[in-house]
């Protein structure tokens, strides 16, 4: 494919540095450093310009463009580039990020032309409010097709290790001192790993909920550390679902804007990061859940274990680089995507699942779980498909909200969805399999 990424920030070179393996990629900035850096590191088209400016892509105009991704720090940037580039350029689809979330996005889509509008500040918050409603997962993943869940849960460290076997979910995945793997259905699952169950949430929620009797069994009240936007969104979410919520800033002129955003909804209160008191002072011990919300991956660690440390039993910290994601997990502190990683995670999603495929990542993109739901012209309802046998890898199909797994030969049905999981590097041989479904 033909991609011209518009803004070289850290989503723009992450996308540009994976993207770039099989397709040509053109990356558009006016910053003349962060086009070198690109340069230096990347075997793609850097191209210094004004994503605003129609004069810009005059240089494209012999192309066609497969896919434009506006993905700068402005929304208004993005959305005018995106405007001026598909009025100049033939283009297939386009994706914009935009910071600030507005209910009316399939109005906007349609009006732009836009195919996705990723607003990764709402992902990231929707990600951590999902957690009230199942306290004791760590993460929740939800699939177009089917109510069965992707849940991880970390198993307690004075759990007795023996295997958990159920016909109502499914192990998918285990980290286990920092190693990720496929477990065998006899596993025996270990003190402290991390587990990853596919099925309903009940039967997942009622098994987890007799592994770990110590962790709260709701949530009520909320601290979040950072009043910055995601802060905010996190604790809108939050406000939504009744709960009650602090939020600790310590920039006096952010605490009015968090202020003035929730409408007074939430208790704001301004302390210094550095204060160890503030916990005693504000009686945030009593909290259900604390949740590190800055840009700063470092803070948001120590904030976290001084909440764990004050007797907090559930803490969230946001990861923005992910060079922190396995420090935070071996630290027993629940990870949740920050809006950057949020945004590429997203966009490499959409761009994997443009077909009949659904494709997410898990546990800090080192397994991908692929999706295909089999609607009536496919030709997998007239013959026998053949079980694919590779290790590290599980393969099911889902019908009637029921798992089984593909051990032999077998017709799928009109409705049907096969579900496969397997780390990053085993999937190329997944996803060609899945894709000749």
């Amino acid at each position: 494919m033909n991609i011209i990424i518009a803004g070289a920030g850290q989503v723009g070179f992450n996308l540009a540095r994976t993207l770039s393996v099989g397709h040509n990629v053109t990356i558009i900035d006016r910053n003349e450093k962060a086009l070198h850096r690109i340069q230096e590191s990347l075997d793609i088209l850097p191209f210094q310009g004004d994503v605003e400016n129609s004069q810009t892509y005059e240089s494209f105009k012999n192309l066609k463009i497969d896919l434009f991704i506006a993905v700068t720090n402005i929304d208004n940037v993005n959305l005018i580039a995106t405007m001026i580039a598909d009025s100049i350029l033939e283009i297939d689809k386009t994706f914009v990020r935009l910071q600030k979330y507005f209910k009316d996005v399939f109005v906007i889509k349609e009006k732009l032309g836009v195919d996705e509008i990723i607003f990764p500040t709402r992902i990231a918050s929707k990600s951590v409010a999902s957690l009230l409603g199942y306290p004791r997962a760590n993460n929740i993943k939800l699939f177009k097709y089917t109510k069965n869940k992707l849940i991880s849960f970390r198993i307690p460290k004075d759990f007795q290790a023996k295997e958990i076997i159920s016909h109502d979910f499914i192990k998918v995945g285990v980290e286990r001192d920092k190693d990720f793997f496929i477990p065998k259905d006899d596993e025996v699952i270990m003190p402290n790993d991390l587990i990853y169950f596919f099925g309903l949430e009940e039967h997942i929620k009622s098994a987890c909920e007799q592994i770990d009797d110590t962790s709260p069994s709701k949530m009520q009240n909320c601290v979040i550390y950072g009043g910055d936007e995601l802060g905010i969104s996190i604790a809108r979410l939050l406000l939504e679902a009744g709960k009650t919520v602090k939020v600790i800033e310590k920039s006096l002129e952010v605490c009015e804007v968090v202020e003035s955003e929730l409408a007074g909804e939430a208790t704001v209160i301004n302390a210094k990061y550095s204060a160890h008191d503030v916990f005693e002072e504000e009686n945030l011990n009593n909290a259900d859940i604390f949740i590190a919300t800055t840009q700063n991956d470092e803070f948001n660690i120590i904030k976290c274990l001084e909440a764990k440390e004050k007797g907090i039993k559930k803490i969230v910290a946001v990861n923005n680089d992910m060079e922190y994601y396995n420090l935070m997990h071996s630290l027993g502190i629940v990870v949740t995507r920050g809006p950057k990683i949020s945004a590429y995670n997203k966009i490499m999603e959409e761009i994997a699942s443009q077909g009949v495929v659904i494709q997410k990542s898990f546990c800090g993109s080192k397994a991908l779980v692929l999706m295909r739901k089999i609607f009536k012209a496919s030709k997998s309802t007239t013959k026998e498909i053949k079980p694919l046998k590779l290790n590290n890898t599980k393969i099911y199909y889902i019908r009637e909200e029921i798992v089984f797994p593909i051990d032999e030969k077998i017709l799928l049905q009109e409705n049907d969805i096969v579900v496969a999981f397997a780390t990053t590097k085993d999937m190329p041989k997944i996803k060609q399999w899945i894709y000749e479904l």
